[in-house]
């Protein structure tokens, strides 16, 4: 019963844990790799009119809904204007305002664009257009279409893509000229096709959008249909009768009005361009996250000051370094001092790298082991020992500072890294070892202990590992799953089995000398 317990309670971390890691990873995107990179856009229109009066009220339709993207940061730059937002029904607006315009007038909207989740487009209830009010003979002909029209589809969807197709992939009937001739600009055409679809009852509209790709200096503003079937709307390219939504278009607006809306300037122009580039995967992810209101950020680690997070990325890696150390002392069956000492250690070989710091480690070792020697001869208590040896490691660390600085060796300097009282105990346990199982026995537990720490050192300073633990902490939990599995091993470790391996081979051919 208590097997299967544990069982239940790793399996139940190793799910939590491997959980909400897939969760950040591929809903939130946080990024698995260190040094990762996303695209991030930024769009940005440049409105410019001459007015033909001082005060003067200018509107330019604004990004709302945009499904699979997100907008990150949104700047307005506009001289002498007054800016006010709006939401509305069918998206959102700013009004830019001045009482004294003098000249050629330029302002501008920059958006912040990377891609994000894909909600739905939009929840409303479709409304119906007005029919066209048509005289003869264009009413006729456009009866005439959309009967056609309808002899080849099956739903609305195929309605509405046959129907875009006789009319601007393929214009080649009688019908579609005539009609053709009342809207020759492509926005006129695309309003006159929601037209005809109301004459069916199908609910349509037109949005516009802009293909984010390479840095570009004018890119167009394209429009699209949307039909609703009933449940949906249904993207469908104008020029080709393509259904689907794009996964480079990022949506500007899906209102009926123009662009941009102003009244008494003789020429009004609005220019959208698209730079693309390159931004760190983790702060896109945060700055997302803050921007959707989400407590993911709030409330981890990427919340705290920088200095904090420094030290959690040190942290956190010290439960690799017990993981590690674990194995090789429970499976493998490496002897060391202590049990969390060479992770102690390994973290002072991070600021020391591996090989000064193992040659500054049997440097203060070897020269406190004298120094224990010595002291065995005044027949010291314990706490008086361990304070004496204390006291001579930090003289010993000090002294060897100080030649360092004057030889101009700089790594000596970090020896003041090493925990003190760990170095007083691995002394003070070295020397123990030596005097009650010998000289080989203390040698083998110190160099099991450098061997230990080395690998720890490697493992705990992998960039990419380091990073895992950062931005996905809940690693932690798999860690401790395989912990307490681990925690009920009692098998032969490896060198055990290398060392009675010699012993079921000797009784191995004892059997064979009596057979």
């Amino acid at each position: 019963m208590k097997q299967l317990h544990l069982y239940l309670l790793a399996a139940m971390l190793t799910l939590i844990g491997g959980g909400i890691l897939l969760y950040k990873w591929q809903v939130l995107d946080f990024p698995i790799q260190s040094g990762a990179d996303v695209e991030v856009w930024t769009v940005q229109a440049r409105v410019e009119y001459v007015p033909k009066k001082a005060a003067n009220t200018l509107i330019l339709q604004l990004p709302s809904e945009t499904p699979g993207f997100t907008v990150l940061d949104e700047r307005f730059i506009a001289r002498n204007h007054s800016k006010l937002e709006e939401n509305r029904r069918d998206g959102r607006e700013v009004q830019w305002s001045i009482r004294r315009a003098v000249g050629k007038q330029a302002l501008y909207y920059q958006a912040t664009v990377v891609r994000g989740a894909n909600p739905p487009l939009d929840e409303t209830t479709p409304r119906l257009n007005d029919p066209p009010a048509l005289d003869e003979p264009y009413a006729t002909a456009a009866q005439s279409l959309l009967d056609g029209v309808r002899e080849r589809s099956a739903d609305i969807a195929t309605f509405a893509k046959e129907l875009v197709r006789r009319m601007n992939v393929e214009p080649t009937s009688e019908e579609v000229v005539l009609l053709g001739g009342l809207y020759a600009e492509p926005e006129q055409r695309a309003q006159f096709i929601t037209q005809l679809l109301a004459m069916r009852k199908i609910p349509a509209r037109i949005v516009h959008g802009v293909v984010l790709g390479e840095t570009r200096s004018a890119v167009p503003l394209e429009a699209w249909l949307q039909v609703h079937n009933g449940s949906q709307w249904v993207t469908i390219n104008l020029n080709t009768a393509v259904d689907g939504w794009p996964d480079n278009l990022f949506l500007w607006s899906r209102s009926a009005e123009p662009i941009l809306r102003i009244e008494d300037a003789s020429r009004s122009e609005v220019t959208l361009s698209v730079s693309r580039n390159l931004a760190d995967a983790i702060a896109t992810a945060e700055r997302r996250l803050e921007v959707q209101n989400a407590d993911v950020v709030r409330y981890s680690l990427l919340s705290l000051p920088l200095q904090t997070q420094s030290v959690y990325r040190v942290l956190l890696m010290i439960p690799i370094g017990a993981f590690l150390m674990l194995i090789l002392r429970n499976i493998v069956g490496v002897k060391t001092f202590g049990t969390f000492m060479p992770v102690l250690i390994a973290i002072a070989f991070r600021e020391t790298q591996i090989l000064a710091g193992v040659l500054l480690f049997v440097t203060v070792v070897g020269a406190g082991l004298l120094v224990r020697f010595y002291m065995e001869k005044l027949r010291l208590l314990l706490v008086p020992r361990l304070t004496s040896v204390l006291i001579i490691v930090v003289i010993l660390m000090a002294i060897v500072s100080i030649i360092s600085q004057r030889m101009g060796i700089e790594v000596g300097l970090s020896v003041a890294l090493f925990p003190m009282v760990i170095m007083a105990m691995t002394i003070e346990r070295m020397s123990i070892a030596w005097e009650e199982r010998g000289a080989g026995h203390a040698l083998k537990e110190g160099i099991g202990t450098l061997i230990v720490a080395s690998l720890a050192y490697l493992v705990m300073s992998w960039e990419p590992l380091e990073h895992l633990l950062f931005v996905f902490p809940e690693t932690l939990l798999i860690l401790l799953a395989a912990t307490l599995m681990l925690g009920r091993y009692s098998g032969y470790r490896l060198t055990e089995l290398f060392r009675f391996g010699a012993l079921a081979r000797e009784g191995a051919a004892a059997v064979d000398k009596k057979a």
